[in-house]
């Protein structure tokens, strides 16, 4: 099985390319978002850890907002909790599709939590910042603080499009990214 992970900026539409590659597609951002919703095990490690903000099953995104922008080491709470079932998930998604020839890995800190192995395949998604701000803009719940809190965890760009295979340059139409996605797979088959 080839793995294949997803890197770029916040808002640069990995998700939306990792989608176009027609293979299953392992949606960390999706996974989190079910866990706040579903996992009362999850939450309540969370309100123990953050009382004064995780109060409420389903976790809302504000609460989780709120801890974030409040103090940066509840970012780390957080993501000591999270993280653990986040890996569980990956590895039955990976179980799962253990048969399939390729599989794409859209998870936001690959390379900061050490998820990637040496073989897999890195794709650097390059975006125009003024398209990517645009599009942030458009998302619901968009907080300028926020984003640059989790900005301030990643790392740099320059150090993820240099560690990349290859680099799909998305201005957010279909075409353009399937045709680079098309050389993609050509080269890695």
């Amino acid at each position: 099985m080839i793995k294949i992970g997803i890197l770029g900026d916040i808002g640069s539409g990995k998700s939306f390319v990792a989608q176009n590659f027609g293979y299953p597609v392992f949606n960390a951002d999706r996974e989190v978002a079910k866990l706040y919703q579903k996992d009362k095990n999850i939450f309540n490690k969370l309100n123990t850890k953050l009382p004064k903000y995780i109060y409420s099953f389903p976790i809302k995104k504000t609460e989780v907002a709120n801890a974030i922008l409040a103090n940066k080491n509840n970012l780390k709470k957080i993501v000591n909790i999270v993280h653990v079932e986040i890996r569980k998930k990956l590895n039955s998604f990976l179980k799962k599709n253990r048969n399939k020839k390729i599989v794409i890995l859209d998870i936001p800190l690959l390379l900061e939590n050490k998820i990637n192995k040496k073989k897999d395949i890195l794709i650097y998604v390059q975006s125009k910042q003024k398209s990517i701000i645009k599009n942030l803009k458009k998302r619901k719940n968009f907080n300028k603080k926020l984003f640059s809190k989790f900005k301030s965890i990643q790392l740099p760009l320059s150090y993820k499009k240099k560690k990349s295979h290859f680099i799909i340059k998305n201005n957010f139409t279909k075409k353009s990214v399937i045709d680079d996605i098309r050389y993609v797979l050509k080269k890695i088959k």
